[in-house]
């Protein structure tokens, strides 16, 4: 296990959410802004990319305008590394075999140890070292595992244990494999990720797909989905597989029919309309819309508050009992008004 900042990663605690933000680190006010919103869907843990000086000066006056831990994302240059634990980042994402000389490694995890700053290792399979590929002539699992495990001997041999492994690629069998391999080689904490999954849909159905094998398998301690968008979407999915994997909840759950050739009502419509409003808040509520009002409330007897069409019109329900009857075009602000009144 591993803390950053005040978040445990590892051991038997809940598994953490994070993600990155899309902002020009550079840009202070821009990248506060990201994170609060981050933050408020739920965001445990916020990455920044760290490109240059400024941007690591930049961490400081970031970390003073948010509350939530932050790691700096170093590629190639220690002294960056360096700079970000300096102007106080809660982690790095580093690899220590593309930062240079094994002098530069040692100064880089001084000063970690003395902040107690932990460093993920985060092998990608698209930059694999060359070296490793040779020796594969190709991607695949093992070599993405050797390289994870090269560089975690690098810090064990300067006696650092405080690691986070993650190992992403784009294709889902491949990353299955290689967290399958690691997760029986070493004890550190594993960060979950399919890389480069796409548009929302098509990183929802990969991410989840991933993911929920791996943490099914008891395999995973936090977690980060990406998507080519707005960040807050990977929040919310990361919570989304995490509640369909039952191991954590976070807002509120929405189940609603397929529809048939009972439906007589515009349910396609009305799930997006209440979808789109209710996606982002913190309850604790299973809301159902169903698209029949014969079978709609038996078939989501456990949602705490639902709706059920019928001709032109629906039923409100609350706990599987009827409530009311309502004219379909009121059947979304009657049903979002019961949805904001529960506390």
């Amino acid at each position: 296990m591993v803390f950053v900042g005040e978040v445990p990663v590892g051991g038997e605690h809940p598994i953490a959410v994070q993600s990155m933000t899309t902002t020009d680190t550079r840009d202070v006010e821009s990248t506060i802004k990201q994170i609060i919103q981050l933050q408020e869907a739920g965001c445990e843990i916020a990455r920044v990319a760290v490109i240059d000086e400024e941007a690591a000066q930049a961490v400081s006056r970031i970390k003073e305008g948010t509350n939530i831990p932050i790691i700096a994302d170093i590629h190639f240059d220690y002294r960056l590394a360096i700079s970000s634990v300096k102007a106080g980042c809660d982690g790095l994402r580093i690899n220590p075999g593309n930062i240079g000389a094994k002098s530069k490694v040692q100064e880089v995890v001084k000063i970690c140890q003395d902040k107690r700053v932990p460093i993920r290792i985060g092998v990608n399979a698209g930059s694999l070292d060359k070296k490793i590929y040779k020796k594969y002539g190709q991607i695949c699992a093992q070599a993405m595992v050797d390289s994870a495990m090269e560089n975690i001997k690098i810090l064990e041999d300067m006696d650092f244990y405080d690691i986070k492994i993650s190992l992403k690629a784009s294709s889902v069998p491949l990353s299955i494999e290689a967290y399958r391999i690691i997760s029986k080689l070493v004890d550190y904490p594993l960060h979950l990720g399919i890389t480069e999954a796409g548009t929302i849909p098509r990183a929802l159905v990969k991410s989840a797909m991933g993911l929920g094998i791996l943490l099914n398998e008891g395999i995973g301690d936090t977690v980060r989905v990406s998507i080519s968008s707005d960040p807050v979407y990977e929040v919310w999915a990361a919570y989304e597989i995490l509640r369909s994997a039952g191991l954590r909840e976070r807002g509120i759950e929405l189940v609603s029919c397929p529809t048939c050739g009972r439906c007589e009502i515009d349910l396609f419509k009305i799930i997006e309309e209440v979808d789109e409003k209710i996606r982002f808040l913190d309850r604790k509520l299973k809301i159902a819309v169903m698209g029949c009002i014969v079978n709609g409330p038996g078939e989501a007897r456990d949602a705490d508050i639902g709706i059920a069409g019928g001709r032109g019109l629906g039923i409100l329900f609350k706990n599987g009992e009827v409530i009311k009857k309502i004219p379909e075009n009121q059947l979304v602000n009657e049903l979002l008004k019961e949805i904001y009144a529960s506390e």
